[in-house]
């Protein structure tokens, strides 16, 4: 049985750097503790090693870069984030996307670090062209409901369930997380009983007075 996974990406917010992202951190080891969840953390590069050092819960890079060890001025080399600690990393964000073939060259690159790979994708088609690349994970993403406040869990489950058969079809072996709009645990539940394992969300969570709280919530209903 896969645990429920709740991965928080803290982007580029205010709230999530520094002395925010500790909090955070905090925050998810002791909702994580309590309720047998896996609930791991997207920060900027410069946050993964204190992070990763200091808490016990998956760190994940928010990108990677489809290079080798080089001349690369600017770009993010996938053995840079994992020598920094991190255990996973998300591929074409629709903040950051990426061609197929760069989807592709960042896939294999995280399988042969050891890295987890979340490919960020907006419905089933391109959920189904994500799986056949055998990331760990695809996250489902309409971007119209990204930061909306609208959970897709209540504005489009459809989506979700064409992209669990859609990859399923593809990869059985490939774990799909949904997000856009998460902010409950109504919202989750929702995504995990439509076969999802989990959900990639953000805002609710790195923009609340009380995260603890909101993390709290979110896994309630598990």
């Amino acid at each position: 049985m896969v645990k429920p996974f709740v991965l928080v990406n803290l982007k580029t917010y205010q709230e999530g750097m520094g002395h925010n992202a500790r909090r955070i951190a905090v925050a998810a080891e002791t909702v994580a503790r309590e309720s047998g969840a896996v609930i791991g953390i997207a920060p900027i590069f410069t946050e993964i090693r204190p992070l990763s050092q200091h808490h016990a819960i998956p760190v994940y890079a928010q990108h990677i870069d489809a290079i080798a060890t080089g001349a690369h001025t600017g770009h993010i080399l996938p053995e840079a984030v994992r020598s920094a600690g991190a255990s996973g990393t998300l591929i074409n964000h629709s903040e950051r996307r990426l061609t197929l073939a760069d989807i592709d060259a960042c896939v294999q690159a995280a399988r042969r670090l050891n890295l987890e790979s979340v490919v960020c994708t907006n419905n089933d088609a391109t959920s189904a062209a994500a799986a056949a690349l055998k990331p760990d994970y695809v996250a489902v993403e309409p971007p119209e409901l990204i930061g909306s406040g609208v959970s897709v869990s209540k504005a489009d489950p459809g989506v979700i369930e064409r992209s669990v058969n859609a990859v399923r079809a593809v990869n059985p072996n490939v774990k799909v997380l949904t997000g856009a709009g998460i902010q409950s645990g109504e919202c989750v539940k929702i995504a995990i009983d439509l076969g999802t394992c989990g959900v990639l969300l953000a805002s609710s969570v790195v923009k609340a007075e009380d995260p603890e709280a909101v993390l709290r919530d979110l896994v309630s209903l598990l």
